[in-house]
């Protein structure tokens, strides 16, 4: 994971608009902010992504 794609994610959270782990939600509104990357990085990544969004840990 990349300090931007990081970024992008705790941007997202702070959005409050979803749960987290309701991917498809966190895609649609990383499109909306313009995070093209983490749409695309979600896609192939979920599994590193639910680890950070328990942990907290990349």
């Amino acid at each position: 994971m990349t300090n931007m794609i990081r970024e992008q994610i705790l941007a997202v959270r702070d959005t409050g608009l979803t749960n987290m782990f309701d991917v498809p939600a966190v895609q649609r509104i990383a499109f909306d902010l313009g995070y093209y990357e983490l749409v695309d990085w979600l896609t192939d990544h979920k599994k590193e992504y639910a680890n950070f969004i328990m942990t907290g840990e990349e």
